[in-house]
């Protein structure tokens, strides 16, 4: 049998090793705060400042599109969004509500290279999309047309995807469905050209389609505007052979939120 006290010991002594090993890195490139780039005392985390403005999405909510109730309506209780325009996936979650803070976070990882916030970001998602993550059998990112993703080096979907997926002990699948059209950004668009423009935009891969034939396809994105490019892949994916789709995204525009000539709107 193993000696209980040499195994607490080399415990100790490998997490002291750890942080020895850290500090060169910490001294270097010191902790900054997410939001407002304040140093902190550990990566990934908002100052005093910046947490309260962290609106994060809790229950209840629509069980269908994750929006927020303001009051407990009951077991399975819809909101008015999913009852006029039944979603092509099953539920959708996100970890908090697009604005301050949050969209800084959005766009320092899309825009600027802050792909170091992603594993911060997907401990949120996690969070909020405990469930979707437990009924999962694999992890699809909402891809990037090659030609943007030649420009941008990397996908923030991606990154978040990846993320979630070695969070949760699932499949990671970056490639299983494919951006064939390369579409105008949506930022600026109304929501009825926002649709227009990703329809028939996504393909699942043909060698891919054994991979999701029947499976439960969690796609992960870093914001649900008005949900519909998540649409147009849940339904890429539902003509692929995927037996179900759910969609887990960081940040989410709440109804009524949406504002098409706001340019910091994604």
């Amino acid at each position: 049998m193993a000696d209980p006290v040499r195994k607490i010991k080399t415990i100790a002594v490998q997490d002291v090793t750890r942080q020895a090993l850290a500090w060169p890195a910490r001294l270097l490139f010191p902790p900054v705060c997410a939001g407002c780039h304040r140093h902190v005392s550990q990566p990934g985390v908002l100052c005093g400042a910046c947490w309260p403005k962290l609106r994060l999405l809790e229950k209840p909510w629509c069980p269908v599109m994750g929006t927020p109730f303001i009051h407990d309506m009951g077991e399975g209780f819809l909101s008015a969004e999913a009852i006029a325009d039944p979603p092509p996936f099953e539920r959708a979650r996100a970890a908090v509500v697009y604005s301050g803070v949050a969209r800084q976070m959005v766009q320092g990882l899309k825009y600027r290279d802050r792909t170091d916030l992603a594993p911060w970001m997907a401990n949120w998602m996690m969070r909020a999309g405990a469930e979707l993550i437990a009924e999962a059998d694999l992890v699809v990112p909402v891809p990037l047309h090659w030609r943007r993703f030649f420009r941008r080096q990397f996908n923030q979907s991606a990154e978040l995807g990846r993320a979630v997926a070695k969070l949760g002990g699932l499949p990671f699948s970056p490639s299983a469905i494919r951006r064939v059209k390369l579409t105008r950004q949506q930022v600026g668009l109304e929501r009825h050209e926002r649709e227009e423009n990703v329809r028939a935009a996504f393909r699942v891969q043909p060698d891919a389609e054994i991979e999701i034939a029947g499976r439960r396809v969690l796609v992960v994105d870093d914001v649900y505007t008005t949900g519909a490019t998540v649409r147009a892949v849940a339904k890429a994916l539902k003509r692929g052979g995927a037996g179900a789709v759910d969609i887990l995204t960081f940040a989410r525009v709440l109804p009524g939120d949406f504002r098409p000539d706001e340019s910091a709107t994604i």
